[in-house]
């Protein structure tokens, strides 16, 4: 799915002893959320074994109930990273061999191009299958508890876009897979595993694997909408989703979690299994592990969630035993109605970091406005041609003219091209997916697209229009 920018988590730099305090956060927390319509936040800081939580704003904008430690939210791809864990445990069982081919567990790869990547290059991103084929659906998602079997066949008929091991592409479609390899592997349902196998020894009783049939009441997910941010329509993920994206968690339980990665023991996964997840999958993917984004300089291991309506942040220093996690019931905005600068902040109070600078803001609130502005442009200019229609009339009479009668019409077309597939693709989805994250962008991208070829359709009709020119 559409993910919040690793980028900028890199850019924070090199550790200290100490975080913020409880009261610290508060109070930044309190400023932030001036200055955003976002509705809610949870967070949580692990400390050794202790754990600090803090909530401020609505379930629900406009809403009474408050945002509480034990509110649910969707994790989004830090899902990713509870999938990984269960893999790990299914090796450490001498169920699973990272370095075997997915073909192996899963027939229905067999003889397929992807039937020899291997579960380490899944697990590392690095399979050879794109951002945009890992969001990209069947058109028949199966229902039930087949979702998931249903989405890993149709991935088996895919080509990957790269060759495996070749170079690191993140895409859901890894993780899709993964989670087939654990119902087939592990003998059960992708949730039932999930809730039996991590989230019940950890004591995580507010989690829950989104369109298994749960239904607890959870934080309402909220999408930009011109500079505020509405509610989504639908609560939750698909079952479809779940293996990448689909696990719902409380900031307290998502941090009992961070607490279980960092505590150097063997629980439900061995001490050493969970430094193997920690480390490069491989030396095509250094910047990544087994489910989590690293940063070598500073010890830090990551991973970020974007659903629509939800982003999220989970962070950890091993090493120095602290982590925080970051929950957020909106989407951040495209320049406007963003929510960075809380997210990022209070990752670099909780763990002592300096926060990086967001030098993309300015230019981010101005692409935007120009692309608000498009359509109103194409709109005035419909208005003119039909004021100035005698003057387009007179252009049939030239080859000059007839080459500025006919030239905006494949302009445009180019440019609707450039809305409709060319920028949606630089995020790694189609401009249906889009909607779901950012429906005020998507919705300009559309009307600049069409309104664009309406100008140019509409200046050669007016243009051979009536008499033909004279003299």
């Amino acid at each position: 799915m559409l993910r919040f920018s690793a980028m900028l988590f890199c850019l924070l730099a090199l550790v200290a002893s100490a975080g913020a305090s409880a009261g610290e956060l508060d109070t930044f927390v309190d400023a932030q959320m001036e200055r955003t319509p976002l509705p809610g936040v949870a967070w949580a800081v692990v400390d050794g074994d202790a754990i600090t939580t803090g909530a401020h704003g609505k379930i629900e904008a406009g809403g009474n109930a408050a945002v509480t430690e034990d509110t649910p939210f969707l994790l989004g791809s830090i899902s990713k990273s509870f999938t990984a864990l269960a893999v790990m445990q299914l090796v450490e069982a001498g169920k699973v061999d990272l370095d075997a081919p997915i073909a192996r567990y899963l027939p229905e790869f067999a003889g397929k191009p992807a039937g020899a990547i291997t579960v380490r290059q899944l697990l590392g991103h690095i399979s050879g299958y794109s951002t945009l084929q890992g969001n990209s659906t069947p058109d028949d998602s199966g229902t039930g508890a087949a979702t998931i079997a249903h989405r890993a066949a149709w991935y088996a008929d895919q080509s990957p876009a790269y060759a495996p091991g070749a170079r690191w592409a993140y895409s859901n479609a890894n993780y899709l897979i993964l989670g087939r390899l654990i119902e087939v592997v592990g003998r059960m349902p992708y949730p039932d595993y999930i809730t039996t196998k991590i989230f019940g020894p950890l004591g995580m009783e507010h989690s829950f694997v989104s369109g298994a049939g749960e239904r607890r009441a959870m934080a309402r997910g909220h999408t930009p909408w011109f500079g505020s941010m509405r509610p989504v329509a639908a609560q939750g993920a698909t079952l479809a989703s779940a293996p990448q994206g689909g696990i719902v968690s409380t900031a307290g339980d998502t941090a009992r979690y961070l607490r279980m990665m960092m505590n150097g023991r063997d629980d439900i996964l061995s001490a050493a299994g969970k430094a193997r997840m920690l480390q490069p999958a491989s030396e095509a993917t250094p910047g990544y592990g087994l489910g989590w984004m690293l940063d070598g300089a500073e010890g830090s291991a990551y991973h970020t969630g974007t659903s629509p309506g939800f982003d999220t942040i989970a962070a950890m220093i091993p090493a120095k035993r602290r982590g925080v996690v970051v929950l957020t019931n909106g989407s951040s905005g495209m320049g406007f109605a963003e929510s960075t600068d809380l997210r990022l902040g209070l990752i670099a109070r909780a763990l002592d970091l300096p926060q990086a600078e967001d030098t993309g803001a300015t230019m981010r609130k101005a692409n935007f406005l120009a692309l608000a502005a498009a359509p109103v442009i194409f709109l005035l200019a419909i208005i003119w041609a039909w004021w100035k229609r005698g003057a387009l009339r007179t252009k049939r009479a030239n080859r000059f003219g007839l080459f500025s009668l006919w030239f905006p019409l494949p302009a445009m077309a180019a440019l609707a091209w450039v809305c409709i597939a060319l920028i949606p693709q630089l995020f790694g989805v189609s401009l249906s997916t889009l909607r779901e994250y950012q429906p005020d962008m998507a919705l300009l991208l559309l009307a600049t697209a069409v309104l664009g070829l309406v100008w140019a359709v509409t200046r050669l009709a007016i243009g051979y229009s009536g008499r033909p020119p004279t003299g």
